[in-house]
């Protein structure tokens, strides 16, 4: 054999060891590992990582405070988690103390004007507070009481209640008091267990069960604060009533609280939409 032949004998060995080569490591293979022998592989970009999750709303607690000299202007406006979770109610409350917040600070700026050749430090400050907190939290509905405090002057401040129930089906806010059919089906179904509830509060306060001058006579359910309360988070049980100060005594006195249970002539008195809500209390 001639060197020539010798030559091409070699080269076609060599270039079908290389194919078959070829063909088993593509039998056994796969594509990326293939690249990887032959040096053509690619480096894969490391996989991105999860996005951390939205922190879940939390409680609200807003503060304005402002000074001038002797002159103090402090405002605090609070709501829970529940309330951050329903974004129109939080707008609801956010608005509410915008609006009051507007008010303070002009009532304020108007006193500073009024009294700034006065040494009455008590006329130069103003202070408020609003404090929502979950009364209860249902499938449907959130329960909510709201106590504020203010002192605009004077020999001291005042403080009261306020109720708002959140429908979240209908996405709507409203009173308590208008779950019920009128103001005298609530009166008939609760003053009665109101006013005995108040002459032994009145004396757990060491006052006269009776309210003797006639100043502070027991008042209607339509004055007093109405909350609708549960003890299973499944339905509406319980009422809470509350006198403010001046409703039922003397700013002296305080303010005089009250909780009965949800009964059969209460229940009657419930708007037809409402009822599936309630049940009766022990």
């Amino acid at each position: 054999m001639s060197v020539h032949e010798m030559f091409h004998v070699k080269h076609w060995t060599v270039r079908t060891a290389m194919t078959a080569l070829a063909l088993a490591l593509a039998a056994c293979s796969s594509p990326d590992e293939i690249a990887a022998k032959a040096g053509t592989a690619t480096a894969e970009a490391p996989p991105t990582p999860p996005s951390p999750p939205a922190p879940a709303p939390g409680k609200v607690a807003f503060e304005d405070n402002a000074k001038k000299g002797e002159a103090t202007r402090d405002f605090a406006y609070s709501w829970p988690a529940e309330v951050s979770a329903i974004p129109e109610l939080a707008a609801r409350l956010t608005a509410d103390r915008d609006k009051t917040l507007a008010e303070q600070k002009s009532d304020w700026e108007e006193s500073l004007r009024e009294f700034s050749d006065s040494d009455c430090t008590g006329c130069v400050n103003r202070d408020y507070a609003m404090a929502w907190d979950v009364v209860a939290d249902l499938p449907r509905f959130l329960s909510l009481s709201g106590a504020w405090n203010a002192y605009t002057g004077g020999a001291h401040g005042n403080y009261a209640w306020e109720a708002l129930v959140w429908d979240r089906e209908a996405k709507k806010a409203f009173d308590p008091k208008t779950m019920f059919t009128s103001p005298a089906a609530l009166q008939d179904a609760l003053g009665e267990g109101w006013c005995k509830a108040l002459k032994a509060a009145r004396v757990e306060k060491g006052m006269a069960p009776e309210d003797d001058d006639g100043i502070f006579p027991c008042p209607p359910i339509a004055d007093l604060t109405v909350l609708v309360g549960s003890s299973d988070r499944k339905s509406f049980n319980r009422i809470g009533l509350i006198a403010a100060p001046y409703v039922a005594g003397s700013y002296a006195e305080g303010e005089y609280e009250v909780t009965l249970p949800v009964t059969p002539k209460l229940l009657a008195a419930v708007k037809p939409e409402y009822k599936a809500a309630f049940a009766l209390g022990k």
